[in-house]
């Protein structure tokens, strides 16, 4: 009998020590009576055409499809938590070039970022000043029918920076 309950103290020491693995997604750093965020338009301190809308509609969209709280566009008295952004550089260069003709054949875009989730009352409950994504695009070689692709690779790397983010939001990361 006591040789039973040593061992059952034992594994329930053991269980207790184990290792601090959690699910995902369990760490959450917003308080529970935040339900609902307002995301307003990231403000472009770039010459990016439309970055911040770009990056803004990724966020919003991956609040919307992650979590629970209700998604706002505009802070108002009736929020919980406001979640603000701004694109502070966009940088786009050329990646590899074609040995033969010395033309670029694709180009990496840069896009930097900061965000800050605030609570009704002003308190920081996430801060990031140095956000910075970037995606590599192919270049048309043909002059005639040559489009821009950076507009795709900026769509692609919001939609990282919105996972990215959300995830380091909801993780407490």
């Amino acid at each position: 009998m006591r040789s039973s309950l040593l061992l059952a103290l034992g594994l329930l020491l053991l269980i207790a020590t184990s290792c601090g693995y959690h699910q995902a997604g369990r760490a959450v750093r917003i308080p529970p009576d935040v339900q609902t965020i307002s995301i307003p338009m990231f403000v472009n301190e770039t010459k990016t055409y439309h970055i911040e809308q770009t990056i803004t509609n990724a966020v919003v969209h991956e609040f919307s499809s992650r979590t629970k709280y209700r998604v706002v566009s505009s802070p108002a008295d009736e929020v919980d938590a406001t979640l603000v952004g701004k694109v502070l550089t966009t940088e786009s260069a050329p990646a590899t070039y074609d040995s033969q003709t010395g033309r670029a054949t694709t180009a990496l875009v840069t896009v930097t970022a900061s965000v800050k989730l605030v609570d009704r009352h002003g308190k920081v409950l996430f801060e990031n000043d140095n956000y910075t994504f970037r995606d590599q695009y192919q270049l048309s070689a043909d002059p005639l029918s040559f489009f821009e692709e950076d507009t795709v690779a900026n769509q692609r790397m919001a939609a990282d920076f919105s996972r990215t983010l959300v995830s380091n939001v909801l993780e407490a990361f």
